[in-house]
């Protein structure tokens, strides 16, 4: 075995999008450059599984780690890889796969190791809200509210996901959000509030069109209460990168941000629902996670 060769880890989520895996390892191996890479391969048995599997790659002196999976896959091993020389990939199988889609890694097992084996590495920002980080895009309000529901649904994709939206939307109430970005204070009433490292959910969603996954900032994206009427023509902004156009959405950048709202409820970190209380702190750490794409 050749020393210049890097260690690389494939761990697969293998009921990430409702896909079958099964034959992932006998792919990866087809198209690996295995010049390059020394590949070894674990599936996750179990919730934040992945991370522990990271955590021993780090430890173990793999080079790379490659999530195969959704956002929360990637969630769950890039995690345990910030502030270290660890590098991640990702195989974008999931539902949204939102990163992979705005780091342009495409979709397909031959196309996504083409990536890999380009081994073209940038450093990316990370956000962590009260301890958790993200990495793509983390939310409170409907969008947390909609990640709870989803995470328990069986029908994966996005079919599922916006079958999820439209049962929860006319009974969903909007609150009242006390902000301090970078020391400026304001308050407003909101549906919901996305903090975007990217611009995007998944799918092409892009709530947030200029944000940049490399310029130490997070973006607010603060969608207010609007008329269901109008739901079809928010989704038609968000599909076609003219969330900021719309006089709903407001959009403020920021480094240190605090939110405090009336009760404590779901947010998401990556589409992962989580429990959380009143006050919200959230901070970038720039380019503390190095990433192929």
């Amino acid at each position: 075995m050749s020393k210049m060769r890097k260690k690389l880890l494939f761990i697969i989520n293998p009921i990430s999008g409702g896909k079958n895996k099964r034959n992932f390892e006998q792919q990866a191996k087809h198209y690996l450059n295995h010049e390059l890479f020394d590949a070894q391969y674990r599936f996750t048995e179990r919730p934040n599984h992945g991370a522990e599997l990271a955590e021993e790659a780090v430890n173990g002196n793999y080079d790379v780690v490659v999530a195969v999976g959704g956002d929360g896959t990637v969630n769950e091993i890039a995690k345990a890889l910030v502030n270290t020389s660890v590098v991640l990939g990702i195989v974008p199988e999931g539902s949204g796969n939102g990163l992979a889609t705005f780091l342009e890694i495409p979709s397909g097992v031959k196309e996504a190791i083409a990536i890999l084996n380009r081994f073209q590495i940038k450093a990316i920002d990370s956000g962590v809200l009260n301890g958790h980080s993200f990495f793509n895009m983390a939310g409170i309000g409907f969008d947390a509210v909609i990640s709870n529901r989803f995470d328990k649904e069986s029908i994966r994709g996005p079919y599922g996901y916006m079958k999820t939206v439209f049962s929860e939307i006319t009974s969903y109430k909007s609150q009242v959000y006390d902000f301090i970005i970078d020391g400026k204070k304001f308050k407003r009433e909101a549906f919901m509030i996305s903090l975007a490292n990217s611009s995007q959910y998944g799918n092409n969603a892009h709530v947030s069109p200029k944000a940049s996954v490399s310029d130490g900032l997070l973006d607010v994206c603060i969608v207010k209460p609007f008329p269901l009427y109008l739901f079809p023509k928010m989704l038609f902004h968000l599909f076609n990168k003219t969330a900021d156009k719309s006089e709903y959405i407001d959009i403020i950048r920021g480094k240190e941000i605090f939110i405090k709202r009336a009760v404590e409820g779901d947010v998401h970190v990556d589409g992962q629902p989580i429990l959380l209380g009143k006050d919200l702190e959230i901070t970038v750490h720039p380019k503390s996670l190095q990433v192929i794409y």
